[in-house]
């Protein structure tokens, strides 16, 4: 068996055996305590509703989606043209930094009904929603980035007559990017949440919507489905986002095989 091999082995077993001893018991605490099906339905229960409503949960996966690639890709923009203007500026970082701090303290189950009021149940109020969620880590985490940077580094390249925009690009923004992959496999579940929960508030497509109606009728095991397909695409969605860290920053790969 190969070093690699025993390596991924050792990585997925310990939690794949969790998860098969929480399905073993929620099985058994089911079939003995002979509790409803409407309060807390089996994993058999969970599966065959998934069975029966695989193509209408797609579909409206298929919106929210739509929704969290869009919001996402806009939210990054936004925290990285913030973050890049707060470090050539310090006064427009010392203006912007306490109001993007503010307005992470306002809950967004109290903005989502306020967006749908304004902007009406199609897919914008829950773009902007997922923008203003994300944009936040990204753009802290940038911004330490740029800040954390070698000084040495930069006076020497400073020395050999680099301008701003070469400093940026050779060392500030490499520097900055594992900081940002951090930020963003937190985004990517923070944005697939706050879109289901935009759909929750108000919304005629997605998963939200879909939750919000099987909750109505006491549909228990399609709403437990329905929260197994939110943490699949989650879990997916960060494991992209750790592929591509490997892809855009092989050097970390090269230091640490160099370390073993």
């Amino acid at each position: 068996m190969s070093a690699r091999l025993r390596s991924t082995i050792s990585k997925i077993a310990p939690p794949a055996a969790a998860l098969v001893i929480l399905i073993a018991v929620w099985q058994l605490v089911c079939g003995f305590c002979e509790i409803p099906k409407y309060m807390l339905p089996s994993p058999g229960d969970v599966i065959e509703a998934f069975k029966k409503d695989w193509q209408l949960m797609f579909s409206h996966a298929r919106v929210t989606l739509t929704e969290t690639f869009i919001g996402l890709f806009f939210g990054i923009l936004i925290g990285f043209v913030m973050a890049v203007v707060m470090d050539m500026f310090s006064i427009v970082r010392k203006m912007i930094y306490p109001l993007i701090v503010i307005s992470q303290t306002i809950p967004t189950v109290a903005i989502a009904p306020l967006l749908v009021i304004w902007l009406g149940y199609q897919m914008l109020p829950k773009i902007i929603l997922i923008i203003l969620v994300v944009f936040f880590p990204i753009t802290i985490s940038l911004l330490e980035g740029f800040s954390s940077v070698d000084k040495d580094t930069v006076n020497l390249m400073r020395s050999m007559g680099a301008k701003r925009i070469q400093i940026f690009r050779y060392v500030k923004f490499p520097n900055s990017l594992g900081q940002f992959f951090s930020s963003l496999k937190i985004s990517v579940s923070y944005a697939v949440v706050s879109a289901v929960v935009s759909e929750w508030i108000g919304g005629t497509e997605g998963l939200g919507c879909y939750m919000t109606r099987v909750r109505k009728s006491f549909s228990s095991d399609k709403m437990f489905a329905v929260i197994i397909l939110i943490s699949v695409i989650s879990l997916l969605l960060i494991w992209l986002t750790s592929v591509l860290q490997r892809v855009c920053m092989p050097w970390e790969k090269i230091s640490s095989d160099r370390s073993k």
